[in-house]
């Protein structure tokens, strides 16, 4: 079983010695200190420029990647705290002894939920798609035969969670970063607290994808050990998930089922009478339809049902984790809070929906068309330029090229594993905006 005392550990990358909550500054309790790195750092204000849903969009309406973050984190922050209510309650000496709170519960799953898309490339889930295909079908392959198994699946499966995960540590020899929050929120970040092979090795949702890269791995077993994650059989790097993980999934879950799917209303991609018909299944117990009708712009009604929506399945959640909560320490909870809600039906009703009327609309598939071309080139680019700077082959234009990389980003990498998958890291952390501006350079397209 793991146990509470230990998954809120206060230690941070770089401590010597276990955190105590006493030793913590009282105007700003420790694990809100993670939340506060987190929002100041360059990562996350980048997520303002970064797609949601519509990639590149003109309308100011549409939620961005910041937006959507920020949403997530209000929603965790609930969720966290009514878990760590009934926590509280249930194992007192956790407040009693060792001094922590509710609001300590909700102060980590807010800053986790914060930087849950903090790894996310440009240009949405096909950012990442785009460049794992440059190395399985594109010009990268030719690398294949220079990395493990295991360093190649990282690039040809390249992953945002994983990605997020180098970001907030910056644990690698000659990374320089770092947020260095808390182990208790980093625990909480990893849903998928495994290596990129073996590929879903089983229906577990903690082995739906992975969460670190090898170049991490010592790092994420340190945390995970510190934590007292439970680590799976076999000889791979796989563990349960820390508990609050799963009120961060939920909340993520929670608010791309309702917000995008408010987005499509709004952007007309989801008429008003469908979204009626799915909303109103969601809220029949807690709406207020003499409120409602007094509403008079479609934006107005939307936003009401949404607020009950979201309310309803945040109460939902918390009572399956509460009613799997032993379950949970143990190990042995292998699904997502939703997929155990009692609006299961109804959440799945609205992403079916949404992925035909929204995420499969004209205007995304073009979006992301451009997508794949503007991130394709720029690992092209980047990648040559810097492996022939290592290998002494570099031409004149390599060294352009080179000069485009900000300071953070200069410098040599040993192995041809940590180049690729240090410019990988470079490209990801663009915006939509600054890919679109470097491609265009890169091009010749630009207006200089």
């Amino acid at each position: 079983m793991m146990q509470w005392e230990q998954l809120l550990s206060l230690k941070r990358q770089g401590d010597k010695n276990k955190r105590l909550r006493k030793e913590q500054d009282d105007t700003r309790l420790g694990f809100e200190v993670d939340y506060d790195r987190i929002i100041f750092s360059a990562p996350f204000r980048s997520l303002q420029d970064k797609t949601q849903v519509i990639p590149l969009s003109k309308t100011d309406f549409v939620h961005t990647r910041l937006t959507h973050s920020l949403e997530v984190s209000v929603v965790g922050r609930s969720l966290g705290r009514l878990v760590g209510k009934k926590i509280i309650e249930k194992y007192p000496a956790l407040k009693e002894v060792h001094g922590f709170h509710m609001n300590d519960f909700g102060a980590i799953v807010a800053a986790a939920a914060l930087a849950h898309d903090i790894g996310n490339p440009p240009f949405g889930h096909s950012g990442e798609k785009a460049i794992g295909e440059y190395f399985k079908n594109g010009n990268g392959q030719r690398y294949k035969s220079q990395l493990s198994e295991k360093q190649w699946q990282d690039l040809v499966d390249f992953e945002g969670n994983a990605n997020g995960f180098s970001v907030l540590t910056a644990s690698r020899p000659g990374n320089e970063g770092g947020l260095r929050i808390s182990y208790a929120t980093l625990g909480a970040f990893l849903k998928y607290p495994k290596e990129s092979l073996p590929k879903k090795p089983t229906a577990d949702i903690s082995d739906k994808k992975y969460g670190f890269f090898q170049a991490d791995k010592d790092f994420f077993a340190e945390v995970a050990t510190e934590l007292g994650m439970i680590r799976k059989g076999g000889d791979d790097i796989r563990y349960e998930r820390h508990p609050l993980a799963y009120l961060v999934e939920a909340a993520d879950d929670i608010c791309y089922t309702i917000i995008d799917f408010e987005d499509g209303i709004n952007l007309g991609l989801v008429s008003e009478d469908f979204a009626l018909e799915y909303l109103i299944k969601l809220v029949k117990d807690t709406i207020d339809n003499a409120k409602y009708h007094a509403l008079t712009t479609k934006e107005d009604r939307i936003s009401y049902l949404r607020a009950l929506a979201i309310g309803s399945l945040i109460n939902d959640a918390v009572n399956v984790f509460v009613e799997n909560e032993e379950a949970i320490l143990a190990g042995k909870f292998p699904h997502a809070l939703t997929d155990k809600s009692k609006y299961k039906a109804q959440m799945d009703d609205i992403i079916k929906l949404s992925v035909k009327n929204i995420y499969q609309s004209r205007e995304v598939v073009e979006k992301e068309i451009v997508g794949y071309q503007i991130i394709q080139t720029l690992l092209d680019k980047f990648i040559s330029a810097f492996n022939n700077q290592a290998e002494g082959t570099m031409s004149n234009y390599d060294r352009l090229i080179l000069k485009l990389l900000p300071e953070k980003f200069v410098g040599e990498k040993d192995t041809v594993y940590e180049r690729l998958l240090h410019i990988c890291h470079y490209v990801s952390l663009l915006t939509d905006g600054n890919a679109l501006e470097l491609y265009n350079t890169i091009n010749g397209t630009k207006r200089v």
